[in-house]
């Protein structure tokens, strides 16, 4: 099979090309480069620069490159930005993917596998989130992730098409240094950020209902949750007309002060946290029952905190060697 990826040269995307090319598939990367970066994408691999709002461009890709599968990735996704620019997130991504499937199902193409996230849950209070759990969205982000999985489902109901929605829970971690997230805006590179400036790192409250006070939250390795979409792409190749929901997590909860302890021991710091008030709409605690996609997809976790703590840092300190240096 030949598997467009769509956002294949960003952060997560790269390593799903990694993945799905190391697994003997074709991939064919579309990004706008607007967050994705060109060389993330491997040798061999053609990368096609256009926007899932251009369906017209789409369907070219589509056809010219014999595409039998999607992978979907593309999309906005800062909470932040989301509160400030919902018209933008909604346009992106609600209405670039109902125009990927547009094409995708005018070009016929038998298999799609959609990028979520656990932001569809919400503020959930559960000691594990499950799939059945309620997803009450608390950002225009997690409301479009949320509405991208009606539109896929609903299309897959309607034309045969078959799916899967994968809830990513907090992903980090890297294959390679030049793999790494670049940016700034979840927990473990926020650390690194403020230990490279040799400033605190920050616990935004200390007095939630958890063990240490702080917020628990489930990480996954990027090298995991890129095996999961592979395991997901064959699934639905082997199934036609599958509908499948799954979250991407290792059912292990971690605080921030405990993962503030885990990075200053992993990279050599001694920086203990300052406390700083909440920021609203942090859940106290978000942790993935990961048992559906073991039981649906025979997929577990390999990859543990500090593995993705330590590669982690290889990528920060690659852009930034002045971090080796606590």
């Amino acid at each position: 099979m030949t598997w467009l990826i769509t956002g294949g040269a960003g952060y997560i995307g790269a390593h799903v090309v990694r993945a799905m090319t190391q697994a003997g598939e074709r991939a064919v990367v579309y990004d706008d480069l607007s967050t994705g970066i060109a060389e993330r994408v491997p040798e061999g691999v053609p990368l096609v620069v256009g926007s899932t709002l251009d369906g017209e461009r789409l369907a070219r890709v589509l056809a010219a490159h014999a595409v039998t599968g999607v992978v979907h990735l593309a999309a906005r996704k800062q909470v932040g930005e989301s509160v400030e620019r919902p018209l933008h997130y909604y346009r992106e991504n609600v209405e670039g993917l109902r125009v990927l499937l547009e094409a995708v199902t005018a070009a016929r193409v038998p298999s799609f596998v959609f990028s979520s996230s656990a932001a569809v849950y919400g503020m959930p209070d559960v000691d594990l989130v499950t799939e059945d759990t309620p997803c009450l969205p608390m950002s225009p982000y997690g409301e479009t992730k949320l509405a991208g999985e009606w539109l896929v489902r609903a299309t897959g109901r309607a034309t045969g098409l078959s799916t899967a929605c994968l809830r990513y829970f907090n992903v980090a971690g890297a294959a390679s240094p030049e793999l790494a997230d670049v940016g700034a805006f979840n927990l473990i590179p926020m650390i690194f950020e403020r230990l490279t400036r040799n400033a605190p790192p920050r616990l935004f409250g200390d007095d939630y209902p958890t063990p240490d006070g702080t917020c628990v939250r489930d990480y996954i390795h990027v090298v995991d949750l890129a095996e999961a979409h592979v395991a997901a792409a064959r699934a639905l190749r082997a199934s036609p007309g599958r509908d499948l929901t799954v979250n991407i997590g290792r059912g292990e909860g971690v605080s921030v002060r405990e993962m503030i302890d885990l990075v200053n021991a992993v990279t050599g710091h001694d920086r203990p946290p300052t406390v700083t008030p909440r920021r609203p709409g942090d859940p106290a605690r978000v942790v993935a029952s990961a048992d559906r996609i073991a039981a649906e997809l025979g997929w577990q976790a390999e990859h543990d905190v500090q593995d993705m703590i330590r590669s982690a840092w290889e990528g920060w300190v690659r852009l930034h060697p002045e971090a080796a240096r606590p």
